[in-house]
């Protein structure tokens, strides 16, 4: 009887458990929506991204679940947006085990802040300029290109596209911006998070609460504000997504302001929004930000 030859049977073996392994993608963990989508786009297919904030969420006040620590400890790597913007991943990384260090995306930004109670206060949201979205990308490829070093090819290709895409957007923020006077470039926020967008294009942001969600305003600090906006005639205020619009519409109700709609600053939309992607998002905010401006109040009589 003719013996068979086990070496095609484990040869064929070995190539498709080889196609297994070269399939699965690479776990990613990231904060926030914002972030999730930029490695996601970075990633492409070698990548799948779990963002432990979902859409609309505000990543000052999140509690973590049982499942995000389940998702983290699962997770190949991991990314944050930094600047002590997600004050509870300490918290999380310890309850999930997880034995790696988050890539922190806004390394090499150049950051602003503000004096707080005394204290300088670094100022976490520095993705609302398109240039700073430039930099966190090359932070993506980077981490991804040490991970999965097999495709680092796909990812500078990816990131390369994309840093275009956005390098296009911050051309288009400043020609957008530029096209309304100066003196109208004032604009009423909930809370102070676009100060990086402001100082890279030129708009003066107001807000009564300071980097934080969290901060409570004064009812000092409220009027001062409202009468702030009437002398420097700020023609619109808007909500933001993933916070609560009840105190900048009592303002707004007594300076005169005008609602300009909601912008989306710490969280992507629901994907049939119209903020459903990092880059969709930025140019959303820029046209409702330029079409508001374009309106300003009457002079105080």
């Amino acid at each position: 009887m003719k013996k068979l030859s086990l070496l095609p049977a484990l040869a064929a073996f070995a190539l498709t458990f080889n196609a297994l392994a070269e399939a699965e993608p690479l776990h990613a963990v990231a904060s926030f929506t914002v972030i999730a989508d930029m490695v996601h786009v970075v990633g492409g297919e070698h990548v799948q991204v779990t963002s432990l904030i979902g859409p609309n969420g505000d990543p000052h006040v999140y509690e973590p679940t049982p499942a995000d620590a389940q998702a983290l400890h699962n997770a190949d790597i991991a990314f944050v947006s930094g600047l002590h913007l997600e004050g509870w991943m300490d918290r999380l990384i310890k309850a999930s085990g997880y034995a790696g260090t988050p890539v922190v995306l806004s390394q090499g930004i150049k950051t602003r802040g503000m004096q707080e109670d005394g204290e300088k206060i670094v100022d976490p949201h520095a993705w609302n300029s398109a240039a700073n979205g430039v930099i966190y990308v090359r932070n993506i490829i980077a981490a991804l290109d040490q991970a999965d070093p097999t495709h680092a090819a796909d990812y500078e290709r990816n990131g390369k596209a994309y840093i275009q895409q956005l390098q296009g957007l911050d051309a288009y923020a400043r020609a957008q911006v530029q096209a309304v006077p100066a003196a109208q470039r004032k604009v009423l926020t909930s809370h102070d998070a676009f100060g990086y967008f402001g100082d890279a294009y030129g708009v003066n942001f107001i807000s009564p609460l300071g980097f934080s969600t969290e901060n409570e305003a004064s009812a000092a600090d409220v009027s001062k504000l409202i009468r702030q906006i009437k002398q420097e005639r700020v023609s619109a205020y808007f909500f933001e997504n993933s916070g609560d619009p009840r105190l900048v519409k009592q303002i707004a109700a007594a300076s005169g302001a005008q609602p300009g709609g909601e912008l989306y600053v710490e969280a992507l939309s629901p994907a049939d929004g119209p903020a459903a992607t990092y880059a969709q998002m930025f140019r959303y905010n820029v046209d409702q930000l330029v079409t508001a401006m374009k309106h300003p109040l009457p002079a105080a009589q």
